[in-house]
């Protein structure tokens, strides 16, 4: 290159960097990560009552307030509040479902019935559309031989809903973590005796008032988890459900980690306080 062009170059190099350095370094700053980056949904438990009533009007309202899936309960195992919606097959209440504008990823299932009619509710499930198949509890028992033959149990079905094109998953109250086998809580055994390429496990969030965290146990136990039940509770009463946010919960910390555990969705579970659901999403789509 001559000279003069090198200089003429040069020239307008500078002064480009010199219009730049005009503009506040705000201009540049780099978008914050999102933290919630899986989809949210709400269980439809804490709604049972209205779902039973008028299942179209619920879920509208919930699309209202930004949900995008409803994770459902099995109307045969549930059937005090959401018997309404045993009458229909799978495929007729997937279309009930989608035609309010959510989807249905999972549902839950009870101990129960997936012992005493696997077949017929994997078909319903098939037909629901469902990618992931949940037993609701039942695994909780006195010994831990009891434990244990019931995980062989659950890994059998899971091997079974597996085939079936579905991942199983096990859903956990405070109980698992209350009852303890040789000063471990019994969640623990429940990990090491579940088959993870047959159950996975969904964490519910409410054993934070014993102490417990969900990022403990995903960073613990990578990719063991598809899904979480989120709650939170007041700073003074424990037992009160509160706004997501404005508890007891770091959620920071929960969904950093929720990539390593495996988390494909999260759903807002505010079992005794179903007024803070609209806040709640607003609160995790801020994050």
């Amino acid at each position: 290159m001559q000279r003069r062009q090198f200089l003429t170059k040069s020239t307008i190099g500078l002064a480009s960097v010199g219009v730049l350095s005009q503009f506040p370094h705000t201009l540049f700053a780099a978008t914050p990560a999102k933290l919630v980056t899986v989809p949210i949904g709400f269980q439809s438990y804490v709604l049972r009552k209205d779902i039973g009533l008028d299942l179209d009007k619920t879920l509208k309202k919930m699309v209202g307030y930004g949900y995008e899936y409803v994770e459902m309960c099995s109307p045969s195992g549930y059937m005090n509040d959401f018997a309404p919606l045993a009458k229909y097959s799978g495929k007729e209440l997937k279309s009930r479902i989608e035609d309010t504008g959510i989807k249905c990823m999972g549902s839950h299932f009870t101990w129960n019935e997936m012992k005493n009619n696997l077949d017929e509710r994997i078909e319903f499930a098939n037909q629901l559309g469902l990618e992931q198949f949940v037993c609701s509890g039942g695994l909780d028992s006195p010994t831990e031989d009891e434990v244990k033959r019931k995980c062989a149990e659950l890994n059998a079905m899971g091997e079974k809903i597996k085939s079936a094109g579905m991942v199983a998953g096990y859903h956990n109250h405070d109980i698992e973590f209350k009852h303890k086998f040789n000063g471990r809580p019994e969640y623990d055994l429940l990990l090491e005796e579940l088959n993870p390429d047959a159950v996975k496990m969904q964490f519910q969030t409410q054993v934070i008032t014993l102490g417990y965290k969900g990022s403990t146990y995903f960073k613990k136990y990578p990719g063991r988890f598809i899904s979480a039940h989120l709650q939170d509770y007041s700073p003074t009463d424990h037992s009160r459900e509160v706004t997501l946010g404005k508890g007891i919960s770091d959620w920071k910390d929960f969904f950093s980690a929720a990539k390593k555990g495996g988390l494909q969705i999260v759903y807002v579970e505010m079992e005794s306080n179903p007024g803070t659901l609209k806040d709640s999403i607003t609160y995790l789509k801020s994050l």
